[in-house]
């Protein structure tokens, strides 16, 4: 694949990403008023309900494909040109499970598409459920509920550093510059929330623990002036839609070096 069509992949995952993720804020706000859920497959959901809903569902599904595709990109062939210390081998472990999550987003979206969705548990409590009955399954859940936390961590790190910025060309754009911190910050709170769940579901043995983006809110929520800083999160979340799309528009991507995957995973080339 030349470098234009991976680009095309890539950006568009970032779109896609970036409509849902405004989605999930939009929900958030009513959800004061009308209780619904306010997480990425109740987006998706939504947005079904509009005219020419499943028309958008697959697009939204398909650009998803695309924005596995980078992830897989950035992960296993190290499209962003990462170093060799631990730290870059934490983000590239933590952009491989954001992969697979994408992977069940873009599913989603597709089944919806075509009326074909599933009945069941599903999100973080479906992902609970199967972990635990497998063997050693609380230990695994456990080490999933961490990976949630690390990857919230390095979130917002992103956003605390300015590390994004190498990634982008935003020309000096303070407006720009301040969402996307605020954005960064506000998706890796949540984060870190939905793998503390994920951690006590593995340590009660409860996969009904396990929290979504929704229950992260609501916990927020309950906390000390739990409306205001609801309402801040909820905000942080449009910041992080737009940040997605700033990324489309603005990011630097890198087609994927076969060679460098060989060079990384030694068996890959036997």
């Amino acid at each position: 694949m030349n470098k234009s069509k991976f680009e095309w992949l890539a950006r568009s995952g970032y779109g896609a990403r970036g409509i849902v993720f405004l989605l999930v804020a939009a929900l958030a706000m009513f959800s004061s008023f009308g209780g619904s859920k306010a997480d990425t497959k109740s987006a998706l959901d939504v947005l079904l309900n509009q005219p020419l809903g499943q028309v958008w569902l697959a697009l939204i599904g398909l650009g998803l494909l695309g924005f596995v595709a980078w992830r897989l990109a950035q992960s296993l062939a190290n499209a962003d040109n990462h170093d060799r210390s631990a730290k870059s081998y934490l983000i590239r472990a933590s952009l491989f499970g954001s992969a697979f999550t994408y992977i069940g987003l873009a599913i989603y979206a597709f089944e919806a598409a075509i009326g074909a969705g599933s009945g069941g548990a599903s999100g973080e409590q479906g992902l609970a459920a199967w972990v635990m009955s497998q063997p050693f399954g609380r230990y695994l859940a456990g080490a999933i509920g961490v990976g949630f936390i690390i990857g919230g961590v390095i979130t917002a790190l992103k956003g605390l550093t300015r590390r994004f910025e190498r990634y982008l060309d935003l020309r000096q754009n303070r407006l720009l510059f301040l969402v996307c911190v605020y954005g960064l910050l506000a998706r890796g709170a949540v984060f870190a929330i939905i793998g503390i769940f994920f951690c006590y579901a593995a340590f009660k043995v409860d996969p009904s623990q396990a929290g979504s983006m929704s229950e992260a809110l609501s916990w927020i929520r309950q906390l000390p002036f739990g409306s205001i800083l609801y309402f801040a999160v909820a905000i942080g979340l449009a910041a992080f839609g737009i940040y997605n799309l700033v990324e489309a528009r603005y990011r630097r991507v890198h087609s994927p070096n076969l060679s460098a995957v060989r060079r990384e995973l030694p068996t890959l080339s036997r």
